[in-house]
């Protein structure tokens, strides 16, 4: 009768708001990290910063690789020694450890989602029945279908009362919101033209060697693929999806609204013995309903110029979104097209007094948990993840890419893009075939612009 009187009790409250407040006595508001590496790690360091507005703490860890897990909790722990509670019978390892993790928190606590985004509609699933607040990492998806199965699976967060960070933290910085509300009163007239840059030299995490040749090389292909996952499409929506993201959504966030058509060229010139997925440059044509251009440039080669930023043109003046990097956003706005003429300059933000984005989103998150206020940045996040995945189709089958109602449309004839890339990533074990696999050389499908015009590879 106890047994049945409970669950009588939680179904009852399914539909309900959660609270914060767990009993009288208690407000700590529990954390599980659910992806160790780096920026795991950051995400658990911000969200421990935010203890002086209420007690937290870090209660259980989870990952596929017992390093990561270990590094994490280490570095974690010598920096807030007090807040970190993670005993080795909270530290799960494995495909399932997502699960064990949720299960030693309570309802209104919070797990952080930082693993591999094909993974994130797997874990958010779960994070949502188990009734817990969530930060999940960009991009929220790779492909169209992802996409609309996590929005799918928002409504069910909403109705809870779940509130939802995403890792978009540009969006909460507040150098950029200030320019945001000096573009919409006109300061620069009508935007006109947007153009985004994250040309670098190559970096280790989009430049993926051959499994034999890694250092400790993986036990299994499988966790090779997720280790390395900028390289795959499947886990990440390659080097593209990871990178550009925010660059394209800040300029988004300026012209409010997304692109309808995008068109996009690239290739690989520089991959060597490396047998990852990306390509080596990417450019795309982003185009808005009223017309405007995003241009997109994206480029990791070796001994060329770099440039981290991006610009709005308007019909009275111009814009720097942001420059060498995220933060701080280093925005000012120009009287004239001449970026960079400080005679022209009419606004800047001082990057002194720009706290970090990083650290404002989980003030916010939190916040909105303890105060019961609503907040929750899913749709945001996966329409900015689609928007990007469009892009990234558009250079990777050479067609023209419509995006409308959440969706992706190929080619003059409008075809829907259905491809999903991992299926059956809710069934992967640590003995689950990978979900791409090598040829007989090593190397793995790569994007055929023209060739392939409604697949990626």
């Amino acid at each position: 009768m106890k047994t049945a009187g409970a669950a009588v009790a939680a179904t009852a409250l399914a539909d309900v708001a959660i609270p914060f407040v767990h009993a009288a006595q208690d407000s700590t508001i529990r954390l599980a990290l659910v992806g160790c590496g780096g920026r795991g790690g950051g995400a658990a360091g911000e969200a421990l910063t935010t203890n002086k507005a209420g007690p937290v703490k870090l209660h259980a860890m989870a990952d596929v690789f017992e390093n990561r897990l270990t590094g994490a909790h280490n570095t974690l722990t010598r920096g807030f020694s007090k807040l970190v509670d993670v005993p080795k019978e909270r530290r799960f390892i494995g495909f399932d450890g997502y699960q064990k993790a949720m299960d030693t928190l309570r309802a209104g606590d919070v797990v952080i989602l930082t693993t591999p985004p094909a993974f994130r509609w797997v874990h958010f699933q779960y994070a949502i029945s188990k009734g817990l607040h969530v930060f999940m990492e960009k991009p929220v998806t790779v492909d169209a279908p992802t996409t609309a199965k996590i929005l799918k699976l928002n409504l069910e967060a909403e109705k809870k009362g779940l509130k939802v960070g995403v890792g978009l933290m540009c969006r909460h910085c507040v150098a950029r919101g200030e320019l945001h509300q000096r573009i919409k009163k006109g300061d620069i007239g009508d935007i006109t033209l947007l153009r985004a840059y994250r040309v670098a030299g190559p970096t280790g995490s989009a430049f993926v060697p051959p499994r034999n040749a890694t250092k400790g090389a993986d036990s299994s292909e499988l966790l090779y693929q997720i280790r390395n996952f900028h390289g795959f499409l499947w886990a990440s929506g390659g080097a593209f999806s990871d990178f550009l993201i925010h660059n394209i959504d800040e300029c988004c966030w300026m012209k409010d609204a997304w692109p309808v058509e995008a068109k996009g060229y690239g290739g690989r010139h520089y991959r060597g013995n490396n047998v990852d997925q990306n390509f080596d440059s990417y450019t795309v044509e982003y185009t808005f309903a009223d017309g405007t251009k995003l241009m997109l440039e994206g480029r990791c080669m070796p001994g060329c110029d770099q440039e981290f930023a991006s610009y709005a043109h308007g019909t009275k003046g111009s814009a720097v979104i942001s420059s060498s990097g995220h933060y701080p956003a280093r925005t000012r706005m120009y009287k004239t097209q001449r970026i960079g003429n400080a005679q022209d300059m009419i606004w800047s933000f001082d990057p002194k007094k720009e706290p970090s984005p990083y650290q404002v989103e989980w003030d916010v998150l939190m916040d909105a948990i303890r105060n019961n206020k609503a907040h929750n940045e899913v749709r945001r996040g996966a329409e900015a993840s689609l928007v990007t995945a469009m892009g990234r189709l558009a250079c990777h089958t050479g067609q023209k890419i419509h995006y409308r109602n959440g969706s992706l449309f190929v080619g003059a004839s409008q075809a829907p893009h259905g491809e999903e890339f991992a299926p059956e990533v809710d069934k992967l074990t640590l003995k689950s075939d990978a979900p791409v696999k090598a040829d007989k050389d090593g190397k793995y499908a790569v994007p055929a612009p023209g060739q392939k015009r409604t697949r990626e590879y």
